[in-house]
């Protein structure tokens, strides 16, 4: 992985089609390495979770409507979507030099979902419960995600779990050091961090494929 972390280490300061042409070889090189570890990352959960087929993002950056015309990504990644639709939830990896890490859970619920993980919260407290669990404290510290600034519409805005209910995304984070990425055996690290999410990625099924009254949809 040292090659990775290099390579992105001199495209931060190369940004550019020019060195990027000139240095293809080495990005080919990062780039092969980099998926080597995404893949082995991928077989690892695969063999105990249901998972769609894995996604590895390409370098390039789509420009066409955005103020920042950098061609590439500072960072290789992968995207493992959980096998629709028995199967909720997404693992995302990330590997940047100083900046790697894990996010795990909901990024973009839609409407219906959302209303539908809120009237959980409101209903019970379990997934406050599984949140503040040791080991997924230890390993993400708390939930991540963007929030409404007060209460959701239609729900109280003294609600003892109203920090769980402002939520709009339901994201679990663990990051990593240079030291960890490199490490010979990183890709079986980063999916035992996964696998510790379960917890919170089952229940979070469990919810969206019931009512509640906990019967199937």
């Amino acid at each position: 992985m040292q090659n990775v972390l290099d390579f992105i280490n001199k495209l931060q300061k190369n940004n550019n089609r020019e060195w990027f042409v000139e240095n293809k070889k080495s990005f080919e090189d990062a780039k092969e390495t980099a998926s080597s570890l995404f893949n082995n990352v991928y077989n690892e959960l695969k063999s105990v979770d249901h998972l769609e087929p894995l996604k590895i993002y390409r370098i390039y950056r789509d420009v066409r409507f955005s103020a920042d015309k950098t061609p590439y990504k500072n960072h290789f990644s992968m995207y493992m979507g959980r096998l629709q639709p028995d199967f909720r939830g997404g693992y995302y990896l990330h590997i940047e030099p100083g900046n790697s890490f894990i996010g795990i859970g909901f990024f973009d619920p839609n409407k219906e979902d959302l209303l539908r993980i809120r009237k959980e919260i409101e209903l019970d407290d379990e997934l406050e419960t599984i949140l503040n669990s040791k080991d997924i404290k230890a390993t993400f510290g708390s939930l991540q995600g963007d929030e409404v600034k007060t209460a959701p519409k239609g729900f109280d805005k003294t609600h003892e779990r109203i920090a769980l209910l402002k939520k709009k995304q339901f994201l679990l984070i663990h990051k990593f050091t240079d030291k960890e990425v490199l490490s010979p055996d990183f890709y079986k690290e980063a999916a035992n961090v996964f696998k510790k999410s379960r917890p919170f990625v089952d229940y979070m099924t469990d919810v969206l494929l019931t009512n509640l009254n906990g019967e199937k949809k």
